[in-house]
């Protein structure tokens, strides 16, 4: 063989032999996750729109579809705490092209039911935590109250005679409230809701009288004089209303409720898929461009890793399904 023929025939080997190094690799990427997202993701969100998870799901899904190229939908199935979104997502594939954006309700909930369409120890994947925040604690301005002590004697010289509204029974605006009772020893009438807004609407009206409410909503009435706030609910205040105490500065120390915003995808997600998403949230919770939205939100950036998300998430499950059952609560 020429010298010209064996350098042919040695390029056409070491092209063939890069063809296949390149195939190795892409073969490694795919089945490492990196393909996600190979088109576009529905994200299920569990309350309606316009609500406070509603808004920061589509202030992420917005920062997330740039970063990944893909069109992200949001779905709104409201209902059940989020039970039902929660539902879907369980049912969907396994591939993290279906999503769901929930918040802490997701972990407070399942206590409330004796049947539920999934189970919530074995068919979700957590995913990562978006940011934490607080309640507030708000009355309607009838009220001849200025401070969490004094609501306290009022509500106590009138057992039984006061409402409080939440989003829906098993949120975190509903166990809070139940929580507080079971603190101070007041005996209050639960009015639940499908969702924040319709919440805020008879609390404004006058038809309950106090409400453990969304920072988020909440706020712009208190600053236009249509509720009052109290409290907050956190270990530490709050930017929008600096000035408001926690429940804890108020004489009630210990009673810190807390709440968060995660995204999760059904069970049995590759785990490599997982951390590939996971990866993109995180990187979207710390960027430029979405931290600061979600600090005005008034909650903290958070962006947990995989590990870190599981962990908390199965805590908060089985903290509030002791709560729920040592109440005697029940949603249905």
């Amino acid at each position: 063989m020429s010298l010209h023929a064996k350098m042919a025939a040695l390029g056409v080997a070491a092209h063939l032999a890069a063809a296949c190094i390149v195939c190795h690799a892409q073969a490694t990427t795919t089945s490492s996750g990196q393909a996600w997202p190979s088109r576009p993701i529905r994200m299920l969100v569990g309350f309606p729109p316009g609500g406070p998870t509603d808004v920061v799901a589509r202030i992420v899904s917005e920062r997330i579809a740039i970063q990944v190229n893909q069109r992200i939908v949001i779905d709104n199935r409201a209902g059940a705490a989020g039970n039902i979104a929660v539902e879907i997502l369980t049912k969907s594939n396994p591939d993290a092209h279906t999503l769901l954006y929930s918040s802490n309700a997701i972990a407070l909930s399942p206590g409330l039911y004796s049947t539920l369409g999934y189970d919530p120890n074995k068919d979700l994947a957590p995913v990562t935590e978006i940011g934490a925040g607080c309640l507030i604690f708000v009355v309607h301005p009838s009220l001849p109250v200025q401070s969490v002590q004094a609501f306290i004697e009022y509500a106590k010289a009138r057992p039984g005679q006061l409402n409080y509204a939440s989003s829906g029974a098993g949120t975190s605006t509903h166990l809070a409230a139940v929580l507080f009772a079971q603190r101070t020893g007041i005996q209050v009438q639960h009015v639940p809701y499908k969702g924040t807004a319709p919440s805020l609407v008879d609390m404004i009206a006058g038809r309950t009288q106090f409400l453990m409410g969304a920072v988020l909503t909440a706020v712009p009435h208190v600053k236009e004089g249509r509720l009052r706030a109290l409290a907050v609910t956190g270990k530490k205040r709050i930017q929008s209303l600096p000035e408001l105490r926690t429940l804890e500065e108020s004489g009630l120390p210990g009673l810190v409720v807390t709440t968060w915003q995660g995204v999760f995808a059904p069970a049995g997600t590759p785990a490599a898929v997982i951390e590939r998403v996971n990866a993109e949230f995180v990187k979207a919770v710390h960027s430029p461009e979405l931290k600061p939205k979600i600090e005005q939100q008034d909650m903290d950036p958070t962006g947990l890793s995989v590990k870190a998300f599981n962990a908390a998430y199965y805590a908060e499950l089985a903290r509030w399904t002791k709560v729920a059952k040592d109440a005697g609560l029940k949603a249905d």
